[in-house]
């Protein structure tokens, strides 16, 4: 599964708040049976701005949404929904966003 995939959310419990998963996991990982993600969240739902270190904004079909990196998760591989769109052209945002979450810098 490629890095930086965006997948439809097939959870009907959180399709609704996040309809997209983003995929961080490393390509070098793709052996094992679950992947890290983080829950998209429409900009325009959210009742704050979103803190830009933390969670990088990315378009999807012209639509923004907000990387939720402090809800990441791993789920299994075969969880995830059909991909969507790719994000690696926002790799060094969403980096320093899970970067930022870790290590605090």
């Amino acid at each position: 599964m490629p890095q930086f995939a965006v997948h439809r959310n097939r959870n009907a419990r959180t399709a609704g708040l996040y309809p997209y998963l983003l995929d961080i996991q490393n390509d070098l990982l793709d052996d094992l049976k679950t992947r890290l993600v983080a829950p998209l969240h429409r900009v325009c739902d959210l009742t704050r701005k979103p803190l830009d270190r933390l969670m990088p904004v990315i378009t999807i079909d012209g639509e923004r949404y907000a990387v939720m990196t402090p809800l990441m998760a791993a789920i299994a591989s075969s969880e995830l929904g059909e991909i969507v769109g790719d994000a690696s052209q926002h790799r060094s945002e969403i980096v320093e966003a899970v970067d930022f979450l870790v290590v605090g810098v």
